[in-house]
């Protein structure tokens, strides 16, 4: 039974669902309004729709490695509730929304959405069936996926999905799974999570950011009574130790304080027989910039009033 746009209008007017999702409906259904309306219900499209407007300020950063330790993603999923965030069903989907970016390598999250997880469901399918299941408004907000040729990426998972970290380590020969090399680069995503470096090192530190601080340890040299020659050679003992804050191979390291990340790499590519280099790296915060939902109890306890 062939069906018309207006057809794939109706079906989203009736229940809520996407346009894209109506049409896949009614395609799968030939045309059948009353069997797309029930695919759309068993799927929970039209149920995730509905709770499209409610605010999802929780959940987790979940990642994904590939097997061979070159490919690796993060995926941010939000939910409604802190209880959700904590669920097995909703870990489950942000790990498969992980893996889903290793695999298809999406540009964005319309890509990533349309992107298919298995060959039967796509990540909006595995989404929408999970909202079905948990009763919450649950959304893609975004993901980060990194590969390297020689090399390894490493993802650290802090408190439960709370902070996610992913960091590529560059290597100048193929070590495989080599303990120590693994090992350092754990530790190194760990503190990455514990100190939230801002960039790899002071190389890539915008010049304008640097001019900035410089003014502002000026300034305080100054309002300290110094002359400005003095203030000026002030400035250049104090600027390393705002690279010392922000850059993460010159921060004391989270495992020995005696060194720096930069040394502790270089022990361990003594140990491995080889040069490690940290290329990049990214630091998800759940719900960092999100709005968040705030319960008013005076409001809860007057609309119950109201339905009595």
């Amino acid at each position: 039974m062939a069906f018309t746009a207006k057809d794939v209008a109706n079906l989203r007017e009736q229940t809520g669902a996407g346009m894209m999702d109506c049409k896949r409906a009614l395609t799968e259904a030939d045309g059948n309004m009353e069997k797309a309306a029930e695919l759309l219900r068993e799927r929970g499209v039209s149920v995730a729709a509905k709770k499209a407007s409610r605010i999802a300020s929780e959940g987790v950063v979940f990642s994904f490695v590939a097997a061979d330790g070159k490919t690796g993603a993060l995926a941010e999923i939000n939910c409604e509730s802190d209880f959700v965030a904590k669920s097995d069903v909703f870990a489950d989907l942000a790990v498969k929304t992980a893996e889903a970016v290793v695999i298809n390598n999406p540009k964005d999250n319309e890509a990533l959405l349309a992107a298919k997880y298995d060959s039967k469901d796509t990540v909006t399918d595995l989404i929408n069936a999970a909202t079905a299941k948990i009763g919450e408004k649950l959304a893609l907000r975004r993901f980060a996926r990194y590969e390297t040729k020689c090399g390894r990426i490493e993802t650290y998972i802090h408190m439960g999905g709370k902070i996610g970290v992913m960091l590529e380590v560059a290597t100048d020969k193929e070590l495989g799974n080599n303990e120590a090399f693994k090992a350092v680069c754990h530790d190194v995503a760990m503190h990455i999570a514990a100190f939230s470096p801002k960039y790899v090192c002071e190389q890539e530190v915008p010049a304008d950011e640097v001019a900035h601080e410089k003014e502002i340890l000026k300034a305080q040299a100054m309002n300290e009574g110094k002359p400005a020659a003095v203030a000026e050679k002030m400035v250049a003992g104090r600027i390393k130790k705002f690279f010392k804050e922000i850059c993460l191979l010159d921060q004391e390291y989270l495992k020995d304080t005696s060194i720096t990340v930069a040394q502790a790499l270089a022990d361990a590519g003594k140990q491995c027989g080889a040069t490690l280099t940290v290329k990049r790296f990214e630091r998800l915060v759940m719900g960092e910039g999100l709005e968040k939902k705030v319960d008013n109890l005076a409001e809860e306890v007057a609309k119950i009033q109201q339905g009595a």
